[in-house]
């Protein structure tokens, strides 16, 4: 017999995850998308360290601890849309620097800023210029202020796989940038048929 509920079930929680992210500003909507992007393929890191990295998955927990912010920004962005775009990169960066004290800046996770300056960059407005050179001036602040003042890491990793941990990172941060400039070429378009 078939069955015909899993799929209607999956249209509706597609449905309702669509209708979080919506918002009447494309800009708000982009960056809610992102956001929910970068929440929804959390979950798997651990599993891409295990596969690429080391069995040593369990400092990857840790990441987790900015899934919550990622997934709040739809939410805030509904009440406050530049507070919920501000929200994005704020996660991103919260995020790059628990991850660079767990793992240390030699997996290469601080390569995570890049996106969150570009999202910085991109996702706010001419008059909004203060916030997005604060967002920007954050990221060089944590760069340049914190490397290598993390400390000794949750789990020192060996030479090879600290290797294989900048590649992970160097690859995910590629791809969130591509994804970014799509969603943003995306908004361009959108923008220009509107005028």
């Amino acid at each position: 017999m078939r069955d015909t509920k899993s799929p209607i079930f999956i249209r509706k929680a597609w449905g309702r995850v669509a209708a979080y992210a919506d918002h009447s500003d494309p800009m708000v909507a982009a960056c809610n998308l992102i956001a929910l992007v970068v929440a929804s393929n959390q979950p798997f890191y651990p599993l891409y360290v295990f596969w690429m990295v080391s069995d040593h998955v369990w400092p990857t927990f840790f990441t987790f601890l900015s899934t919550p912010l990622f997934l709040a920004v739809p939410a805030l962005a509904r009440r406050w849309p530049v507070a919920g775009r501000a929200l994005l990169p704020i996660a991103g960066l919260s995020n790059t620097v628990v991850s660079a004290k767990v793992f240390g800046p030699a997996s290469g996770v601080e390569i995570f800023l890049i996106p969150c300056a570009l999202i910085s960059a991109i996702f706010f407005r001419s008059s909004e210029r203060q916030i997005s050179f604060l967002l920007i001036g954050a990221t060089l602040l944590i760069y340049f202020g914190l490397h290598g003042l993390y400390g000794t890491p949750a789990h020192l990793y060996s030479p090879t796989e600290y290797f294989s941990f900048s590649r992970l990172n160097a690859m995910s941060a590629a791809t969130l940038t591509i994804f970014i400039g799509l969603i943003a070429s995306g908004l361009i378009s959108q923008i220009k048929t509107r005028t």
